[in-house]
């Protein structure tokens, strides 16, 4: 069966499709034996559905390496990596683009410098660009079977129902249909989204929050502080698709006036430019920041600093512990480096504020995808449908889009 002439799986079925294929895409290759566990379904069940996904041209299966044990081993099953979705994330100065395959793989990833900050037809149409040059590179280095479509992290408010960028302050875009010209630009299905609420899926999925169901991440970068919330497995997005906006919490009332009109938001009272300025660090030099907080002495500037920030994120923790009682609290970028400089302190500040009972199993660590998170996130977004509904999500076939 081809991948075009896939028809829907009714019923039972269809769900157990997609259970097989969300396991071996969220936790790596597993043996029939494994997914018989894991789901409970019986061996010839699952021996049907996993010939089912190989049929799809979803998975692969093959006998597993170095068992020596008398007896058939169990096949061991992986979600196809060259089956792949493209991320894209516009930024002030550049549009970066991803191909990932599935199982979280990242097959590859190019950063598209701008002059200057991209509208959004701009974006759209480097990032089509972008995404005919990496088609033919994948195409000559283990190949593309199929593409799902698109997934887009933007660094704003998009509306869940459509992609429309509702505002995006740090690049200037306000109502701009950025999915709808992704998919006008590159002829492929396309969904768009918050940028850290996307993190936060691929952190929960494939990062520091594996396996867990109820986390908050928090991500810090030059532009500000953004958020995403998992909930009992899935992401939290609200009615339009706004939730998570961590970054505009209150955490000083007689603070400085934030771009949203409010007084003393998180990303006003904490920020990466503040750190910078007081470790004698240019912002060219970011990535050393970390290092350079953890070096901070007692009584210098730089460690003042860091006191500070930690105690107004404590502030704003607090609010996220009492509000959705995460496990896990998992934070990026500048923030990171903030909890490694002084993890003690920021863990005490939050449970000390927080109330009994949600912050008594809560803990605190620092994300561990780096610059694949976003890549990971959005494409996590393009591959929801195929990981819904395997049998009915319509894939296209990459040979036919190469671009020779």
């Amino acid at each position: 069966m081809t991948i075009e002439q896939a028809g829907r799986a009714e019923g039972p079925r269809g769900s157990n499709l997609a259970t097989v294929l969300g396991l071996v895409h969220a936790r790596g290759p597993l043996s029939r034996s494994d997914l018989t566990r894991l789901t409970g379904l019986n061996r010839s069940t699952i021996a049907t559905l996993v010939g089912d996904l190989v049929d799809r041209r979803l998975a692969l299966e093959a006998d597993p390496v170095g068992v020596s044990r008398v007896g058939r081993p169990s096949p061991v099953v992986e979600a196809r990596s060259d089956v792949v979705a493209w991320s894209v994330n516009p930024e002030i100065d550049a549009v970066t683009v991803g191909a990932v395959g599935l199982g979280g793989t990242v097959r590859a990833r190019v950063r598209r410098e701008t002059a200057s900050v991209p509208t959004a037809a701009q974006a759209a149409a480097l990032a089509a660009e972008a995404i005919d040059e990496l088609r033919v590179e994948l195409q000559a280095s283990g190949g593309v079977v199929a593409e799902v479509g698109v997934g887009a992290a933007v660094p704003g408010l998009v509306r869940a129902d459509g992609g429309l960028v509702r505002l995006a302050p740090h690049l200037g875009w306000v109502d701009e249909p950025f999915a709808a010209l992704l998919s006008d630009a590159t002829g492929l299905p396309t969904e768009a989204a918050n940028d850290a609420s996307l993190a936060a899926m691929a952190e929960g999925r494939f990062g520091a929050g594996r396996g867990v169901d109820d986390l908050v991440f928090l991500n810090g970068g030059a532009s500000g502080v953004g958020g995403g919330v998992i909930a009992a497995g899935r992401p939290l997005s609200g009615v339009g698709g706004y939730a998570g906006e961590i970054g505009h919490t209150l955490v000083n009332s007689v603070g400085r006036l934030c771009h949203c009109g409010a007084t003393g938001c998180l990303e006003t009272e904490v920020g990466q430019a503040s750190l910078l300025a007081a470790t004698g660090l240019s912002r060219a030099q970011a990535d050393e920041l970390g290092a350079a907080l953890q070096e901070a002495q007692p009584g210098s500037e730089a460690r003042a600093e860091v006191e500070r920030q930690v105690d107004q994120l404590a502030v704003a923790l607090r609010t996220v512990v009492n509000a959705f009682d995460p496990s896990l609290i998992v934070l990026g970028g500048f923030l990171g480096s903030l909890l490694a400089a002084a993890p003690d302190r920021l863990l005490a500040g939050v449970t000390r504020q927080a109330l009994p009972g949600p912050a008594d199993d809560v803990s605190i660590v620092r994300a561990q995808l780096g610059a694949d998170r976003l890549v990971i996130g959005a494409a996590e977004l393009a591959f929801a449908p195929l990981l819904s509904d395997p049998a009915s999500a319509a894939l296209t076939s990459a040979a036919r889009r190469a671009v020779t």
